[in-house]
């Protein structure tokens, strides 16, 4: 038993040491990626009878009462296409037909057109104002079996296609009754046209849409959000979607107290070992440590970890760095597993140009997830 042990008071409960999340290198097979495109842990129960609209917002029960009809109607209305023969058809058809002239399906003359009724919905609005809790209410209320309907951020759909290749991709899911796409993210050229093209041909194939986006917090009443870059980034498919607004504050931190200030090293420490099933790590090795690890691989990373606990968390030191760290804030919110922390608080992780930047969407949204989680967090200090 090391001396370290020995002086953090930690030596009766040593054999029950916790995990390490730097010791895990998590293999994950393209096949688990499908299964597990359903909505996460914390929205498994959720419904839209278990959505509370801010009476004060009557944008939110709106946004109920138009998803609520959305759902039916796909329940009636079968999809047009059969999923193999549309992909078989796209395979024979190849490259000519996938860019139409202009780059990719879905930008060009030869999208498809809006069938009647709209088979698309695309939730605008802040942070914490319910739009998963409606995306994954949607999800449950389609009648389809799990199986044929989908749901994924936009980085595990980009992941999806990365791990299949997009003409598998396209063959996986044109089957499908619907798909929901959480956090739909146009900060990555690349990836916009990917997910663009791909959905261009889930449409042919009778796959109706959902997505969500975040509008930051400094363009609240400006009278230009999200959805307009939006259908303008997915010009070929803005036929299809009905753009919802939603306002409100943050629910997660709605009438509650402020995120705890840091602890010390040493109570993290000895909440890990005294929390079955909690990791600890040195945030800067944990972020050195993400980089080898592909983010598609960030919630096997987690698997059967009950709390994180991190020392010494201080301001991330890049871009590449700080895009890594959102991911596996998501796939840990995704999962409610509470984030006990030293070091600098939450909302200082990020730089000014980070915060000012292209991606500060996703790290406005991290910051407010890590704080939740931070708050979760409390009791594992109270039981110690």
């Amino acid at each position: 038993m090391s001396a370290s042990t020995t002086a953090s008071g930690l030596g009766s409960i040593a054999d029950a040491a916790p995990s390490s999340l730097c010791a895990r290198e998590p293999h994950v097979p393209a096949d688990r990626l499908v299964a597990e495109m359903v909505p996460p842990p914390r929205f498994d129960s959720v419904r839209f009878a278990t959505y509370i609209p801010d009476p004060n917002q009557p944008s939110q029960t709106e946004a109920v009462r138009v998803l609520d009809g959305f759902a039916a109607g796909l329940g009636r209305a079968p999809a047009t296409g059969s999923g193999k023969k549309k992909a078989r058809s796209a395979s024979l058809e190849g490259r000519g037909r996938e860019t139409g002239g202009r780059g990719f399906l879905g930008f060009g003359k030869k999208a498809a057109k809006a069938p009647a009724g709209s088979r698309g919905v695309y939730l605008d609005g802040g942070y914490g104002v319910g739009k998963t809790h409606l995306l994954a209410s949607l999800w449950h209320a389609n009648p389809a079996e799990p199986s044929l309907k989908a749901f994924g951020t936009f980085v595990e759909l980009t992941n999806l296609v990365g791990a299949l290749g997009f003409q598998k991709t396209v063959q996986t899911l044109s089957g499908h009754r619907l798909l929901c796409i959480d956090e739909f993210e146009l900060d990555d050229p690349g990836d916009t046209v990917l997910v663009s093209s791909l959905l261009g041909r889930l449409v042919e194939a009778g796959v109706a849409l959902a997505a969500t986006s975040n509008t930051l917090p400094g363009k609240l009443g400006e009278g230009r959000f999200a959805s307009v870059d939006f259908l303008r980034e997915i010009q070929g498919l803005s036929a299809h979607f009905r753009s919802l607004r939603i306002d409100g504050e943050d629910y997660r931190h709605r009438g509650l107290p402020d995120a705890p200030a840091p602890y010390s090293d040493e109570q993290v420490t000895k909440a890990a070992y005294a929390t079955p099933g909690a990791s600890l790590d040195d945030f800067p090795h944990l972020l050195d440590h993400l980089a080898r690890v592909h983010p598609s691989r960030y919630g096997a990373l987690t698997d059967g970890v009950t709390a994180v606990c991190l020392t010494d968390i201080q301001p991330v030191p890049d871009q590449s760095t700080a895009l890594r760290l959102v991911v596996l804030a998501d796939r840990l919110y995704d999962r409610e597993v509470p984030v006990l922390a030293s070091g600098r608080p939450f909302d200082q992780l990020f730089s000014e140009e980070m915060l000012n930047g292209g991606y500060r969407k996703k790290y406005f949204r991290a910051i407010s997830r890590l704080t939740a989680l931070a708050r979760d967090a409390k009791d594992l200090v109270k039981a110690q």
